[in-house]
Order: C-alpha cells, then sequence, then structure tokens
C-alpha cells in the first residue's frame, strides 16, 4: 500500500511539472495570434541535396492562427497555418513554373499547403517566455494528408518599443524545423530527372500578433 501510494505521489508531481511549463508573462490570457503577410519577413526555408543538384528556397506568403491558454498550454494550444504554392521561389523561374504545374504541385487545383498542429509533446522551459516543444499535425500537400512532427521553439514577447519596429501587440515567434517525403504527397521526382530529392528539409522561422 505504501508503495502505490509513494508510486501515486510521484506520478501527480512529474503531472504537475509536465503541467506548469509554459509561459510566465502578464501577457493577456488566453491568447490568440494572427500571423499574416502584414508582417514582413515571415518565411519558410526548404533545401534539397542531390548527386545531381542542391538548392534552397523559400515561401512567403504566410497566414494562419495561434492559441493558447497560458494556465494550460500543453493541452490549450491549438494552429493553423497556409502556404501560398505561388509564393515559393527556388531562384530560378523556369524551376518555380514547373513545380507549380500540373506534373508536380498542381498549383491551380491545389493553391495552398497546410499544417493543423493536433498536439504536442515533449514540452519543455527554456526561460519564463521561450518554450521547445514537439508539434505533431496533419501536414497537407498536393490534396494529400500525412501526420508529421515538427521540432519547434516559441518565444513570446510583451508589446515595447522594440516589437513595435516589426509589429502592433504582443508577439509570438516561431521557430521549427521538419521533413517532409514527396511520395508521401503523391510527388514524383523522378520527373525531373532526380534533381529534387526524396526527402525535403523545412525551416519555418514566424511572428504572429494579438493585434492584427
Amino acid at each position: 500500500m505504501k508503495k502505490l501510494v509513494r508510486i501515486s505521489f510521484l506520478a501527480l508531481i512529474i503531472i504537475n511539472t509536465i503541467q506548469a511549463q509554459s509561459f510566465k508573462t502578464d501577457i493577456k490570457n488566453p491568447s490568440k495570434f494572427i500571423f499574416s503577410d502584414k508582417i514582413e519577413g515571415n518565411q519558410i526555408t526548404f533545401s534539397s541535396s542531390t548527386p545531381l543538384e542542391d538548392f534552397t528556397g523559400s515561401a512567403s506568403s504566410i497566414s494562419g492562427e495561434v492559441f493558447f491558454n497560458q494556465a494550460d498550454f500543453s493541452k490549450s494550444l491549438k494552429g493553423t497555418f497556409t502556404v501560398k504554392v505561388k509564393s515559393i521561389n527556388t531562384g530560378i523561374g523556369l524551376r518555380n513554373k514547373h513545380l507549380q504545374s500540373k506534373d508536380w504541385l498542381n498549383e491551380p487545383k491545389f493553391p495552398d499547403i497546410t499544417f493543423e498542429l493536433k498536439s504536442i509533446t515533449d514540452l519543455k522551459q527554456i526561460s519564463d517566455n521561450k518554450l521547445s516543444f514537439k508539434a505533431i499535425g496533419t501536414f497537407t500537400l498536393k490534396g494529400k494528408q500525412k501526420e508529421i512532427a515538427a521540432d519547434v521553439e516559441s518565444v513570446l514577447l510583451a508589446e515595447n518599443e522594440q516589437t513595435k519596429k516589426r509589429a502592433a501587440g504582443d508577439l509570438l515567434g516561431l521557430t521549427a524545423k521538419f521533413v517532409i517525403n514527396l511520395s508521401d504527397f503523391g510527388v514524383n521526382n523522378n520527373l525531373v530527372g532526380n534533381k529534387v530529392a526524396e526527402k525535403i528539409d523545412v525551416n519555418v522561422n514566424l511572428i504572429g500578433s494579438n493585434k492584427l
């Protein structure tokens, strides 16, 4: 009986510790942050490496929103993001046109790439206003869906004279890294002679505001 009590007490401590990991700020709670092209500099970059060719690209038309309650961050966190395929730029016009064509991403039929957050794991408190976690969600590309996991760091900044230079309101910064397999989404890299890798490394750098 004593052993069972000790185990239960230990489990309670672990649960309370996990729940306590959240932003510790005086910012309005709950919080909703909007990500928009109005905030300049938001960008997603990606890279491909093959024996034939290496290249990097970016996407700049990004929108979305994130909601969370600081009192229960891990359970309340929700988010959705959309990237316009037309904003993808690989540095070469002809390659951009090919990537948006029917044979590849088929932008006319599937103009958006989306990510919907489902849950988070491995939540860690880095500082009072900075957290890291693994985001699990549904990634949709070319009409096909796949669950992916992204490594995320998030910073919450109260509005001040410095942050106002970027955007009005309190700001939420997100950086993330993840990998996608093109074949999971019906994209065949053989169409371009394997000049694009099957695995694409993606890096996200975004800032959202609660006053947009």
